[in-house]
């Protein structure tokens, strides 16, 4: 029974939206005129947005959106359209601009010169081809144009090349197993997809919902812009501290509720975008991530009344309280479960793989003659290419994939004496390929990414290495699961692969550049982290104290990290994932139910999984009843629009912050 239930609305997902019938080439002088707009125009606004309020959410496709419109409206005032094709394109130029290269040199410049990692030992063995020392940067001052530098900024460069090619190798063969073979839904694909939609047929009395759902989520996410993004940027480019009607990043109950709920990390973001994202993604996903919130809220206090949470202090914080949480349970119970849940989805999509291998004979009559045409078998779909999209064969992909994880092997053994290189061959013919197909199977089906954690980690602490370089090794442990989702948003646009080759011969090395100078900008005009980077300002203390826990394995003498790893709340953690899957699926309760309360159970902050639910709950029993199962067509409309009337109000208020900045010192 539970299977079919999940089968009946993995099914409505897969209906939602449909490829059409013909494919087109969506590059050409439009979208080289955006790679140089994007690069110059929407990076900055999108490396800003990311240390104020973070890149996950809503905000994270902002500049896509923001993109996609003007030179939508632009065409459309010089009495031309832009086509589907040409449109996404567009949108995956700026989702490169999205993860700017060299930002991670401000993450570099920060950590090398934090107090935990100097007080930890860290700091000093932080190879020159990763960030100068701190000394160094000190002397140099906030500026990246130093002979220091350039070591970090070649090696990122590198990398970034050699990752574009390696988007066509396994993540592609993926994406025809799990789409072409399995037929599975995606259900965060539409949201791409249906906005892109939306914008070019604007035009069209056929399908002007769409735009009406964009239009509508646009404007929510413009007001709500205003007063959450807008406001904070721009007070804060004249004022000592920025103005904040809407706390970013979060709220911080955890030291208020302390006295009821010992040791129990309470925090709340309020993002208008969480609430339509809980009407997005599966309902039974987005319930069990709640169940897993309450049910964390209450085994902490158990917890820390049997001294297994000891080191939480009264008054801490929600940061300094998952770390140390993390440090006396979560971080052994964590594994365990993640590593239950991938055990649990590997059961599940091994056994509908080897059904869908069959071929599929169709339906005979009493004589033995078929009644419906035979169907290709599973591995006819998979390795025929369909000359409409513009496939190319997954044999060449499986090449790139095989190229791609020589070449880091052989670069992290040139670059760290003594790497472990026999693990990662085992790496890359057994686990990857594994890991990713689970991650694979979990976005087509829930809209989730799933990794094992402490893979890398446990490798290098069995290797026997001694010192810090290992852990900045580019050693290749990919997940190329998440990949697929991008190729589904192709297929739905009707975009060929071809299109997807040349923009990133135009857009990377454009990225390359502006990457470079924002970052160097966004630098000069403030420390990075301070109040003027409330995110970074709240976040990145947790995020080094993180990294300074995980690096200590494998540096000489105690180890905080063997510390935080024990193998009873390990053991407890996969259990727990194990016995969940088994009682729910006896139960017939929705399997998508399973992975929502796993990613509860994390220890993580909870800050979006309440307005998740609510939306969740909102759209179940309020929206669906409205309007029939067209809600579930409606909602990533809106949520495409919303991300694009955040984005408009956030570039106008980060352009103002920044010219600004930069004209003050010309005044005074």
């Amino acid at each position: 029974m539970a299977k079919s239930c999940q089968d009946r609305e993995l099914e409505q997902y897969r209906q939602l939206m449909q490829p059409p019938e013909t494919f087109a080439d969506g590059f050409n002088w439009k979208t080289v005129i955006g790679a140089i707009f994007i690069g110059f125009i929407m990076m900055p606004g999108s490396m800003y947005l990311s240390l104020i309020v973070g890149s996950g959410g809503s905000i994270a496709s902002a500049s896509q959106w923001v993109t996609i419109i003007l030179f939508a409206e632009v065409a459309r005032r010089s009495f031309k359209d832009l086509k589907m094709q040409e449109v996404y394109i567009l949108y995956y130029m700026a989702g490169l601009a999205l993860s700017s290269p060299f930002q991670g040199l401000l993450w570099n410049q920060y950590f090398i010169q934090s107090d935990y990692a100097q007080a930890m030992g860290v700091a000093q063995e932080i190879p020159a081809w990763v960030s100068p020392s701190a000394d160094a940067i000190r002397e140099a001052g906030r500026t990246f144009f130093t002979r220091g530098w350039l070591a970090p900024i070649g090696f990122i460069s590198l990398a970034l090349v050699i990752g574009q090619i390696d988007n066509f190798g396994l993540g592609y063969v993926l994406y025809r197993i799990t789409s072409d073979v399995e037929e599975l839904p995606f259900p965060m694909a539409p949201v791409g997809a249906a906005g892109i939609i939306a914008l070019t047929e604007s035009s069209d009395s056929k399908e002007r919902w769409r735009w009406r759902c964009f239009s509508i989520g646009g404007m929510l996410g413009m007001i709500y812009g205003a007063f959450y993004i807008a406001l904070p940027a721009v007070t804060g480019s004249f004022m000592p501290s920025p103005i904040m009607l809407i706390p970013i990043p979060f709220i911080d109950f955890t030291p208020a509720v302390s006295e009821f709920l010992k040791a129990t990390p309470l925090n709340l973001t309020i993002d208008l975008g969480l609430i339509l994202t809980g009407m997005v993604l599966p309902f039974w996903a987005i319930i069990g991530g709640g169940v897993g919130m309450v049910t964390i809220m209450a085994l902490n206090p158990i917890l820390y009344r049997n001294g297994i949470l000891s080191n939480w202090q009264p008054g801490m914080d929600v940061i300094d309280t998952v770390f140390v949480n993390s440090v006396d349970f979560y971080l052994s119970f964590g594994i365990g479960l993640t590593i239950a849940i991938t055990l649990v989805a590997l059961g599940q999509i091994m056994k509908p793989l080897f059904n869908v291998l069959r071929p599929y004979r169709g339906a005979r009559d009493v004589s033995g003659k078929a009644q419906e045409p035979r169907r290709p078998s599973a591995w006819r779909r998979l390795v025929v290419n369909n000359t409409r999209r513009g496939d190319f064969s997954i044999f060449i992909a499986l090449g790139i994939y095989v190229f791609s994880s020589t070449f880091w092997i052989g670069l992290s053994t040139w670059l760290i004496p003594e790497f472990p290189w026999k693990f990662f061959v085992i790496y890359a013919v057994v686990y990857t390929p594994l890991i990713s197909y689970a991650c694979a199977k979990l976005e087509g089906m829930a809209g989730q990414a799933l990794s094992l954690p402490m893979v890398r980690e446990a490798t290098y602490i069995l290797s026997g290495y001694r010192g810090i370089q290992i852990w900045y090794a580019p050693a290749p442990l990919p997940n190329y699961g998440p990949a697929t989702v991008g190729f589904r948003i192709m297929d739905l646009t009707g975009t060929k692969i071809i299109s997807k080759v040349k923009t990133q011969m135009i857009t990377i090395p454009v990225i390359v550049v502006a990457s470079l100078i924002f970052s160097q900008l966004l630098w000069k005009m403030a420390e990075v982290p301070s109040d003027a980077y409330p995110f970074a300002q709240k976040m990145w203390d947790l995020q080094a104290k993180t990294a300074c826990l995980t690096m200590s394995s494998t540096m000489e003498g105690g180890s905080l990290f063997f510390e935080a790893l024990k193998f009873k709340w390990f053991a407890w953690g996969l259990g727990m994932g194990v016995g969940l899957f088994v009682i729910m699926s006896s139960l017939g309760m929705p399997t998508l139910l399973v992975y929502g309360v796993v990613r509860g159970l994390g220890q993580t902050t909870p800050a979006g999984i309440p307005l998740e639910v609510l939306g969740a709950l909102i759209g179940r029993f309020y929206f669906r009843k409205k309007f029939g199962d067209r809600w579930l067509k409606y909602t990533p409309v809106m949520l495409a629009g919303y991300a694009c009337g955040m984005g408009l109000v956030a570039m106008v208020g980060m352009a103002f912050a920044i010219l600004n900045k930069m004209m003050t010192p010309l005044i005074f």
